[in-house]
């Protein structure tokens, strides 16, 4: 029986002092830290890019299609690795810090000229003007769709998708999808930088606004990880 407390007393020190011995690297990381690299100059820096890029690209489509931006949100969060698992690796056991921004823009548009709307979209996108990434070549049969009769059997699909964003717009013509398809946007604007921020521009702006103004909203979505630094290994 002491035999068995010894064994049972040696495994607990072992085990205390693995626990003790794993290194910051192996932890979650504290907030602290968390906000003390959210708010260094690299973060800074890197943010302030990854805005004016994903700004550039909305600008793009203000200057090239026939679309009216009526509202832009702007999400900007870091968030903190967490602790390495004991039976498995996740991407977040690896990296101290992470930092992620998303550009919502709102545009109203004529749902009755519909078709010269999404032409003028892919026309853009066929003279390379950058950040718009549709074009006739590949989404063409948008087109087509919109030009031809309504067919029951071939429902409408009011959205699509590219490499680095995505468009998606109130149906025209399909009454499956709800005619608020694009909503307001939802959750909490925090502001907590550096590590969290939300900007509504303008701040009074809604969709339903927009939608009453023009007939329609067309919702562009970009987004990217504009900065990480790795876990020591």
């Amino acid at each position: 029986m002491q035999r068995v407390k010894q064994v049972k007393t040696a495994a607990l020190m072992l085990l205390a002092l693995a626990v003790s011995a794993c290194s910051a690297e192996d932890r979650a990381v504290p907030e602290k830290t968390v906000r003390k690299l959210a708010g260094s100059p690299e973060a800074v820096n890197a943010r302030q890019k990854s805005e004016a890029r994903l700004r550039e690209v909305v600008q793009a489509y203000v200057e090239n299609t026939p679309l009216k931006l009526g509202l832009v949100v702007v999400s900007d969060s870091c968030w903190g690795g967490t602790a390495r698992g004991w039976l498995e690796t996740r991407d977040s056991d690896l990296y101290k810090i992470s930092c992620g921004l998303n550009v919502t823009a709102y545009f109203g548009a004529d749902p009755k000229h519909i078709v010269s709307v999404l032409d003028g979209i892919l026309t853009a996108g066929d003279r390379n003007v950058s950040g718009i990434e549709f074009n006739h070549a590949a989404y063409g049969a948008l087109i087509d769709y919109y030009r031809k009769p309504y067919d029951k059997h071939n429902p409408e699909v009011p959205s699509r998708d590219a490499v680095t964003q995505s468009l998606k717009w109130d149906p025209v013509r399909d009454r499956q999808w709800k005619p608020d398809f694009i909503s307001e946007p939802t959750g909490p604007c925090e502001n907590d930088p550096p590590v969290k921020r939300c900007l509504r521009e303008p701040s009074s702006a809604t969709v339903a606004a927009i939608r009453k103004q023009y007939g329609m909203v067309f919702q562009l979505n970009l987004g990217e990880n504009y900065f990480k630094i790795m876990k020591k290994r």
